[in-house]
This record gives C-alpha cells, sequence and structure tokens, in this order.
C-alpha cells in the first residue's frame, strides 16, 4: 500500500484552492477526482461573482471567509493575469416593502467589515444604469467576476508546480480511518495511506463521509439539492453592472450577471431537486423568469431569454429551514485525526475558496 502525506477529495475550485495551500506549506499533496476534468460540478455551473460579504451573519464562516476571501481572490487574479473585473452590482427593492430589506443589508455589511456600500435612490440608481426600474438600490463596488475555470487551471497549476498533484478518473469507494492514519480505497480497489485527508467532494461530501469507517454518523449532515437554472439574454447587454433583487430565502434571486466576454445571463431561480444529476433546464421556467426580472428591467423583450445550463446548491438544510454556514469539521469537531469534512459550501463559495484553503491548512497544521 502506497503512503502519502495529504488527499484531497475533489477538484473543484475549493478543493484546488486547498490542496495549493497545503503544498505550498510544504505537505506532500494529491488530489482524487471522480470526473475527467477538473472543476465540472458546481464549481462550474455558477455565476462567476466575487461576492463582497453582504448578505451573511455577522461572525459565521461565510461572512470571514467571505470578505478575507475577496480581497486574496481580486489580488490573485490581478498578480496573475486571471480574467476578472470589479463591475460593480445594485442591489435593487422594486416595492416600497423591500425598502426597509435594504436598510438591512447596508447594516449586515457593516457587521462584516464591508463599508463601501451607497444607498440609493431611484434616481441614483436610473443614472448609474438607466434600464433599471426601481423604488431604492444599494450600489456594492466591491462586487465583481471572474473567470473561474482559469482560476482553477492556475491553481492546479501552483499545486502541481509545488510537487502536488491531480489524478483524475478517481472515485472513492470507502475509507477507513484510525488513529494514526486514514486508508482510502478508490473504486478499483487502489488503497493509499494518508496522514490527512480533505473531504472537499462539494454536493456528494455528506454521501463521502457516510463511507468513512471510523466517524460517527452524528457529524454527518443530511443532503439536500437547490436546483438553480440560468437564461441568457440574446443581443447587447442593457447594463454595464451586476442587477440583483432583495434576497430571497433560499438564494438571492433571479439576478443579472455579465460574464468577462460581455454576454449577460439571468438566474438562478429555486428548484428543490432529488438528485445532484436534475441538471436540465426546463424551458417552461422563462415564464417565471420574465416576470422576475421585468420588477427590474420592464424593457425586458418577449423572446429574448434562452435556456443555458444549471447548477445544484450543495445544502445541508431542507427549504423550510434557514441557509445553513459553511461546516468545515475538523478533527476537533469530530475526533478523527487528519480528517477535513467541508459541507454545505454554496455561495459565496467561490470568493472565499482561497481563505478556505488557508483555514483548512491551519486546521490540519495543527
Amino acid at each position: 500500500m502506497d503512503n502519502v502525506d495529504c488527499i484531497v477529495v475533489g477538484a473543484g475550485v475549493v478543493g484546488l484552492a486547498v490542496a495549493r495551500a497545503l503544498a505550498l506549506r510544504g505537505r506532500e499533496v494529491m488530489v482524487l477526482e471522480a470526473a475527467a476534468a477538473i472543476g465540472t460540478g458546481t464549481s462550474s455551473r455558477n455565476s462567476e461573482v466575487i461576492h463582497s460579504g453582504i448578505y451573511y451573519g455577522a461572525g459565521s464562516l461565510k461572512a470571514q471567509l467571505c470578505v478575507l476571501g475577496k480581497r486574496l481572490l481580486y489580488a490573485y487574479c490581478a498578480d496573475r493575469g486571471i480574467g476578472h473585473r470589479r463591475c460593480g452590482k445594485l442591489i435593487v427593492a422594486t416595492s416600497t416593502a423591500q425598502v426597509a430589506q435594504l436598510d438591512g443589508i447596508i447594516e449586515k455589511a457593516r457587521a462584516n467589515g464591508v463599508d463601501d456600500l451607497q444607498r440609493l435612490n431611484r434616481e441614483q440608481a436610473r443614472a448609474l444604469e438607466p434600464q433599471l426600474e426601481c423604488v431604492a438600490a444599494v450600489h456594492s463596488p466591491g462586487t465583481g467576476i471572474v473567470d473561474c475555470h482559469a482560476l482553477m487551471l492556475s491553481l492546479q497549476g501552483e499545486l502541481e508546480h509545488a510537487g502536488g498533484l491531480v489524478a483524475l478518473n478517481s472515485p472513492l469507494a470507502r475509507a477507513e480511518c484510525s488513529r494514526s492514519a486514514i486508508t482510502v480505497i478508490a473504486g478499483d480497489g487502489t488503497a493509499l495511506r494518508a496522514t490527512s485527508v480533505v473531504n472537499a467532494a462539494g454536493l456528494q461530501a455528506p454521501a463521502l463521509a457516510s463511507k468513512f469507517a471510523g466517524l460517527d454518523a452524528r457529524f454527518v449532515p443530511p443532503s439536500y439539492y437547490a436546483k438553480g437554472s440560468y437564461f441568457t439574454l440574446s443581443g447587447r447587454s442593457p447594463f454595464n453592472r451586476l442587477i440583483y433583487p432583495v434576497p430571497q430565502a433560499a438564494g438571492l434571486g433571479v439576478h443579472l450577471t455579465i460574464d468577462l466576454g460581455g454576454q449577460a445571463k439571468f438566474g438562478p431561480d429555486v428548484q428543490w431537486v432529488d438528485s445532484p444529476a436534475d441538471l436540465l433546464v426546463d424551458p417552461a421556467c422563462g415564464d417565471a423568469f420574465y416576470a422576475e426580472v421585468r420588477k427590474y428591467w420592464p424593457g425586458l423583450a418577449d423572446g429574448a431569454l434562452h435556456p443555458a445550463y444549471a447548477g445544484i446548491r450543495p445544502k445541508i438544510a431542507p427549504a423550510q429551514e434557514a441557509a445553513q454556514d459553511f461546516w468545515i469539521q475538523g478533527p476537533a469537531g469530530h475526533g478523527v485525526p487528519g480528517l477535513v469534512n467541508l459541507f454545505g459550501i454554496e455561495s459565496p463559495g467561490l470568493t472565499s475558496a482561497l481563505a478556505i484553503g488557508e483555514y483548512v491548512a491551519a486546521l490540519l497544521s495543527k
């Protein structure tokens, strides 16, 4: 049986960021990815937004790691020439009943150390975005967009330059935990003994953790899947900034984002589904998209939206409960030496990726 210092399971943006952080600390790192390429899961099916840290409870891991991660990510992309843009966004109230929510957003952001938000009236918002219709808005100049695939390739390159490697087509069947090591067994029976294992399997993280013999089942949360569909806009984007409605219970509403090529897309909506494989976009959902988007962009023409793609949020709480914080569970929490589980790493996971990498590396250095 071969020995390796650290195994990271999952080659999405978070898994690669964790692996890089460990490798840069001199650890021997192997990333095991079940798919045939890196970043084929949630990392390739999101809005590619760099969040500011606005929406999350003060003191939460989401708040702390998003605010730190944003700073790290902008610097990382600038230093390495990775495509990104600090385009800013407007969070809009489309009825007087929603205006109080804007004030709450500003207060929550300040509690998280985000102090660059600007409260705008209707005229000020329309001066920035003439096609916009709203009662009031909040301007977040620190929000941006990033080329997520280029980011992942860079993380992989730095991992490999530091001596780590990524093994594709390497699904895990189970693992056996002891006081001295964790043995992971691949689907083909290959076994590896590791000092540390990081479960960064995204949507599959709870299912994978349940296969770790020696990890108490009390520390494995259930999985829930909140599907979000996206529709692209034909023609030129009418906005230069991202446009977000006030947040909804399970997500941030049907918002408009722009990629680095100037393509505008709307989404995601929220559909609770039974399987993470449920990724088809139902064209009939477009009717609801038109209704939501026209609340802040009445000029949206019939027939301008086209089904694009869908992603799944890795929820660890059901629809009727409030969204949970990131659950980064180390040995002090579950009692298994060398094991870190990453559960519920939904938005702002992309923004937080570099900060999560530092956080996990610090956990495993103790």
